[in-house]
Order: structure tokens, then C-alpha cells, then sequence
């Protein structure tokens, strides 16, 4: 089962969220058939962008992750709520490309430079939207950038994804630690040190740890309090209906050329890969 804990530790001066994604995760493979290098791209930003959507109040606020470069993958997308639902995909789920110089899968080789985009539409009339240049391209060090530049909150990224032989995934998970601002020197420093020493979130999970235990490693000295715990999934809210509202609102003129093409069409979802048909006659109902 996977979830999310949010926490808090030194007496209010740190706030943290941690994950474990495993299933999220391999649902998202399975929907797209991603590569090795894909899957690790959409997974981390999956993991992040669940932890970052329960940050938010509203039971109605939604978060858009875009991180879009010049490299091979195309892009990833990601959506969340704040109830820990979240989905998303990539612009080329076949990618392959060589593994960097430490063997690992190259997420950041496969994203290539560009900009992180993140969308928060919280109810009011004009979403809040914020872009950062992407620097590694690795997702957690992009993150860690966004929450300092864009939200002024000094943050510790961690993302990963393992995969097994069979390229099925093995462990996904992370957290993100966050310094409120009064925060004193002393706490600080512990956490820089603390948070140097860790080798790798997979491995922690690799072990057998739990989101609870992972927070604890980093910071137990500092009187960790869970406050929160929240399932997270990979969700999509697709459906025919919706579909069909969509192809409701094409101009006359395009709806009229699908009609008289006199074959049925095929309408994908980008986010879960479900397709959905229509037939002429289901078409010319759209058309009224």
C-alpha cells in the first residue's frame, strides 16, 4: 500500500513529507509501457508531485508538474490533487538511452535542458504559475531549486526509483524536507549532515524501511512527530463522458469532417493511455 506522512520535527522548524510509490509507480509503467530510463523519469516526478499536491489545502486545488527539454524523452507531465491522487506521462515512453557514468539510469541525459513548469490552480480566477531552468534535470535537484527560488522555503529533495531485471519497478519512493523561517543555525547544520550521509532513498526502501523510518534516519535526533498519513495512487479521472464533452466543444466544421468521414475514431488519453471509440452515430449525437 503506498502513502505519503506528513511530519514535523524541532519543534515546528522543520516540515516534512515522505513517500513510498512503489505500486503508483508500476501502475504508471504498465499504462505506458515506458523504458527502464522512462519509467525512473515519470516516477520520481510522480512521487514528487504526490507529496507536493498534499501540501495544498483546498479539496478542489490541483498541481501541474511540466519539465520539458531538449533531450530524447519529450517531456514529463504530471498532475495531483491534494488527496494524494496523481497521474501523468511522458512525451516518448520508449526511450533508451546509455546509463551515465555511475551505472545508473540517465534521467537527466533523457530530459536534456530546459524549464520546470508548475501550475497551481487553486480556485481563483488565474492559476499561480512559476518556471525555473531546469539544472540537472535529475528532478529531485530541480524540485530542491523551485522551493528555493519560487517559494522562498529552503528544501532537501530525495527521489528515486529502482527497477527490477524483468524492468518491472522494485522500490519508488522520496521525501522532501523543508526549513520553516525561523529555523535555528544549529538545526540546520545537524540536517546538512544528516542529509549528506544518505546514500540513496531505494536504498533505504531496499532495506526494508518505511516512509516513517526514512524520516527518522534523517532527523530522529530532532523529535520527529507524524502528523498525517495519506494513501496515494496513480488516479486518472478520464471517462467517456468527459471525452465526449471535449469533442462536444470542436467547431461545427471539425466535428462535420469526422462525421462524414464515416469512420469511427479513436480519442487517447495522454495521462493513462486508455482509448475511447465513437462511432459515426455516436459522433452526429455530439453534433445535436
Amino acid at each position: 500500500m503506498d502513502y505519503i506522512i506528513r511530519a514535523t520535527a524541532a519543534d515546528n522548524q522543520i516540515r516534512a513529507f515522505a513517500i513510498t510509490s512503489r505500486e503508483l509507480v508500476e501502475t504508471a509503467r504498465a499504462h505506458h509501457n515506458t523504458s527502464p530510463v522512462a519509467t525512473a523519469a515519470l516516477g520520481r516526478l510522480l512521487s514528487g508531485g504526490a507529496m507536493m499536491g498534499v501540501m495544498m489545502k483546498g479539496s478542489q486545488d490541483k498541481l501541474t508538474l511540466m519539465m520539458k527539454g531538449d533531450g530524447p524523452i519529450n517531456g514529463v507531465t504530471v498532475t495531483a490533487d491534494s488527496q494524494g491522487r496523481v497521474k501523468g506521462y511522458v512525451g516518448n515512453p520508449n526511450v533508451v538511452i546509455p546509463a551515465n557514468f555511475a551505472g545508473k539510469l540517465d534521467v537527466g541525459a533523457a530530459i536534456g535542458y530546459g524549464t520546470l513548469t508548475v501550475i497551481k490552480d487553486m480556485g481563483l480566477k488565474e492559476p499561480y504559475s512559476s518556471q525555473v531552468p531546469l539544472g540537472t534535470s535529475e528532478v529531485a535537484e530541480d524540485l530542491t531549486y523551485y522551493f528555493a527560488s519560487s517559494e522562498q522555503v529552503p528544501s532537501a529533495v530525495a527521489l528515486g526509483v529502482l527497477m527490477s531485471k524483468d524492468n518491472t519497478v522494485k522500490q519508488a519512493g522520496g521525501f522532501i524536507i523543508q526549513l520553516m523561517p525561523f529555523a535555528e543555525e544549529k538545526t540546520i547544520a545537524y540536517l546538512e549532515e544528516k542529509i549528506a550521509k544518505i546514500t540513496s532513498v531505494t536504498d533505504m526502501l531496499e532495506q526494508g524501511m518505511t516512509p516513517e523510518d526514512i524520516l527518522n534516519e534523517v532527523m530522529g535526533e530532532l523529535g520527529v512527530q507524524v502528523t498525517d498519513k495519506i494513501g496515494t495512487e496513480f488516479y486518472c479521472n478520464c471517462s467517456k463522458e468527459r471525452i465526449s464533452k471535449a469533442l462536444a466543444s470542436l467547431n461545427r466544421k471539425d466535428l462535420n469532417y469526422l462525421i462524414n468521414d464515416g469512420e469511427q475514431i479513436e480519442v487517447k488519453c495522454d495521462f493513462c493511455n486508455t482509448t475511447y471509440t465513437f462511432s459515426t452515430a455516436e459522433l452526429r449525437k455530439l453534433g445535436g
